[in-house]
């Protein structure tokens, strides 16, 4: 026989509930801070694995030959008593790490298989961690093997930020780079906007940080020759929302899909609604999957003005408007808009851009505000 819950067991289930939760945490905290140390020690020790063959080399005889037979009879002697780990490959790897990073040499902690000293450091939520101190490595040695493969040094710079920073894994690194993030967000900036991405990564203080061009929705699975329509278009992206949040960029939280509201006894739908938390705003989107035309713009003006006379908090700033379409017009909307509207016109492609293209494109555009 069976009857309700008491109020008193009730709240015991609750209390337990919050324990396991808090124990819980604890356990996965303390787990991943073993799995970070064990990172952090590795790719430490493979940039002075790396340093130590660089260092024999420019010693050693000038000859490419005499090197490759070294890391030969080198990774032979390691893998027999370590594994392999330890190969050929492994250890040009090291060296090239060495290479494209020699002024982090100098590193505090002793790598005498003591672990780094670590220190507590607060996470935006407040919770402390455990994290490392001095830590001229902060990424694992999967990403390092990933970075040291870009050569240009100022794009190699961004993406190890921002892995950093955004805490991406090597797959999500590899998506940004393959799909030109670098290239994308510098096309939207002046020559000092570029100069920063390289500096700091990407910085977002006002709303043209947020914008890059195109945007990749490749993993939305559309094809650029089937045939859909603007629905389509939007349920695909909620279907994917969360890479499409990360395409996005930093600090948008979803709020609404057909947003409706009345004005005039009229109803109008806005397709997307997002909140961006770092700017303090809402953003919206309008998808277009023709060419864009100034009635567009007017509609998403309109959008825009609603939300920010009747829906905006007064602390809050001011309302993006993005139009993502397929074909943008330059021209048109730089006619149709004030220099100040905070409206913004976005292409986007259903497939991964051509780097080498997005390369020679910015090249020119360096060249031309080089120039001004």
């Amino acid at each position: 026989m069976t009857g309700n819950i008491s109020p008193e067991k009730s709240v015991k289930r609750d209390s337990e509930a919050a324990l396991y939760e808090r124990i819980r945490e604890l356990i996965v905290a303390a787990r991943r801070t073993v799995v970070r140390g064990v990172d952090l020690i590795q790719v430490r020790t493979n940039f002075e694995i790396g340093r130590h063959i660089v260092e024999h080399e420019q010693s050693g005889e000038k000859r490419a030959a005499y090197g490759q037979d070294v890391l030969n009879r080198l990774s032979e002697k390691l893998c027999a008593e370590f594994g392999k780990g330890f190969s050929r490959s492994n250890l040009e790897y090291m060296r090239r790490f060495y290479l494209t990073y020699p002024g982090r040499g100098k590193i505090s902690q002793t790598m005498s298989g003591k672990s780094p000293a670590l220190k507590k450091s607060q996470t935006n939520s407040g919770k402390s961690q455990i994290a490392p101190a001095n830590n001229p490595f902060p990424l694992s040695w999967s990403h390092y093997i990933f970075l040291t493969g870009i050569k240009n040094a100022d794009e190699r710079s961004f993406y190890e930020i921002e892995a950093r920073n955004e805490g991406w894994n090597v797959r999500e690194l590899k998506r940004q780079f393959n799909s030109s993030l670098y290239e994308r967000l510098a096309l939207s900036r002046d020559k000092d906007g570029i100069r920063n991405l390289a500096k700091k990564g990407q910085v977002v203080e006002k709303p043209e940080d947020l914008l890059k061009e195109p945007l990749v929705l490749e993993f939305l699975g559309l094809s650029e020759q089937a045939r859909y329509t603007e629905s389509d278009l939007e349920t695909a992206i909620i279907n994917q929302i969360e890479h499409f949040l990360l395409e996005l960029g930093k600090g948008f939280l979803f709020e609404a899909r057909q947003k409706r509201f009345t004005f005039d006894e009229e109803h109008f739908f806005v397709d997307l609604v997002f909140y961006n938390r770092l700017l303090r705003c809402y953003v919206l989107i309008d998808l277009k999957i023709g060419r864009l035309t100034h009635q567009d713009l007017g509609q998403m003006q309109m959008y825009v003005n609603y939300f920010d006379r009747f829906v905006k908090a007064e602390a809050e700033n001011a309302t993006i408007g993005i139009i993502l379409c397929k074909k943008k017009h330059g021209a048109l909307v730089e006619i149709t808009l004030p220099k100040d509207a905070n409206i913004h016109a976005r292409e986007y492609q259903l497939y991964l851009p051509g780097k080498e293209e997005l390369q020679r494109k910015l090249m020119e555009w360096a060249r031309e505000i080089e120039n001004e």
